[in-house]
């Protein structure tokens, strides 16, 4: 199955995209792709309700905005340097165990909704990312067991203020933090459309320019080694987003760096998870 979230921010209703790419909207029997939807066995209770619902459901209008498939989750957690080219650009050895740092959950945004620019913002910067999303309580699970874990799996534009990120001091999550630095989906493919995750073609464009090129088959540490990694560091719960690192090609890596400014055009796309779109806008405000 396909999940998606569709409507106007803060009130997007659920749906799913059917093997023909009809557009379904499931609203009227689930509130919300969330913790308690996974918790509650969501996925087999759609399977069920689709097969005795679909003729009769309504279409999602075809001009529907689309949202993060995926409602507030309680953690984004992000795999760093998961690439050897990508640590070769930034100049950084190799790591020995998983980077691990958190995204805030209020950088979560739709897959076509703009990039604002944050204020005093010089370097944001690009990244395309392969996120996992867990299915069930997951805690000391072993190597073997992890991918049972998963939900689906969803495209991430894993998006950085890189002076934020590496000259400020402390954590990473303040360069990764930012509204509108998670763009998720288009949508939430579950695990069985998507059968070999270590084998997928990731891009990403800037003005049409082809920036990121690789393969989710070059990662340093696989999805099951991530998941049991990090569920011996903490509980992950139904509905968490892990994202497993970007391949080289950031703005970072180039000499000299490139990073995103006022109407640039963002495109990016992993195989079998669709495709994204953002145009940046400078943030006016206070």
């Amino acid at each position: 199955m396909k999940l998606i979230r569709f409507g106007p921010s803060g009130h997007e209703k659920t749906g799913v995209i059917l093997a023909d790419d009809r557009r379904i909207d499931v609203s009227s029997a689930f509130t919300n792709f969330d913790e308690t939807f996974f918790t509650t066995d969501g996925l087999a209770r759609l399977d069920a309700w689709l097969k005795a619902n679909v003729a009769t459901a309504p279409e999602v209008p075809a001009d529907a905005r689309l949202g993060s498939p995926i409602a507030r989750p309680s953690k984004i957690i992000c795999i760093g340097l998961n690439y050897r080219d990508h640590a070769a650009e930034s100049g950084m050895a190799e790591p020995a165990e998983p980077v691990v740092f958190f995204k805030a959950t209020t950088a979560l945004t739709g897959p076509n909704d703009g990039l604002t620019i944050p204020r005093d913002s010089e370097k944001t910067d690009w990244e395309v990312e392969l996120a996992v999303v867990i299915g069930k309580t997951t805690k000391h699970v072993s190597y073997d067991h992890a991918l049972s874990h998963v939900a689906g799996y969803v495209l991430h534009n894993d998006y950085s203020e890189r002076a934020w990120q590496l000259e400020r001091g402390g954590q990473w999550v303040k360069g990764k933090s930012a509204d509108t630095y998670a763009p998720l989906g288009p949508f939430l493919a579950t695990a069985d459309e998507i059968p070999d995750p270590h084998n997928l073609r990731l891009w990403l464009t800037v003005n049409g320019e082809k920036k990121q090129s690789g393969n989710t088959a070059n990662f340093i540490f696989n999805i099951p080694h991530i998941i049991s990694y990090l569920s011996d560091f903490m509980t992950l719960l139904p509905g968490d987003v892990i994202s497993t690192g970007t391949p080289a090609g950031v703005g970072l890596g180039f000499n000299p760096p490139q990073y995103l400014k006022t109407g640039d055009v963002i495109e990016l796309g992993i195989d079998g998870l669709g495709t994204q779109r953002q145009v940046a806008e400078r943030y006016v405000g206070p």
